[in-house]
């Protein structure tokens, strides 16, 4: 079974499973020692680092705005959900914006200390007025914050 790493994994002690990737962008948030060395080791037996192709993005982004997702998930995210739906892989992530699109996208995944997420639909609304959006920011209408609501 191919995993694709979320950061989250190398700030723990889980085991991982061959073949295993990750993302670049993933390599980068890796900022304290422990998480680093853990990264070294786990390149040592066998992981893979790789960006994912501008095609698997384009269906993350699609998906992402379908779920509500799309205001938070970063550029990391998109990249390990990518990389996930390209290979066909378990994304192993504790995010559960990130799980909540990879069940969009019909990508298994594993949680590593959280419960599993639930495939949930955002709204968005006006806080000020009540009005529903398409998308965050401020109201076209009152101009109060619009906010991330469950659907």
């Amino acid at each position: 079974m191919t995993q694709v790493l979320d950061a989250s994994v190398f700030f723990s002690e889980i085991p991982v499973e061959s073949p295993a990737w990750t993302t670049p962008s993933v390599v980068g948030e890796l900022a304290d020692l422990h998480a680093k060395c853990r990264f070294e080791a786990l390149a040592a037996t066998g992981l893979s680092v790789r960006e994912p192709r501008e095609e698997e993005l384009s269906r993350v982004d699609a998906a992402a705005l379908a779920t509500g997702d799309a205001g938070v998930l970063s550029g990391t995210d998109r990249d390990i959900l990518a990389l996930g739906l390209e290979l066909s892989a378990v994304l192993v992530t504790d995010d559960f914006a990130v799980q909540n699109v990879a069940h969009r996208l019909g990508i298994q995944t594993r949680s590593i200390r959280q419960r599993p997420a639930r495939a949930i639909r955002w709204r968005y609304r006006c806080s000020g007025c009540g009005r529903y959006w398409k998308e965050p920011g401020d109201c076209r209408v009152c101009g109060a914050p619009i906010k991330r609501k469950l659907k």
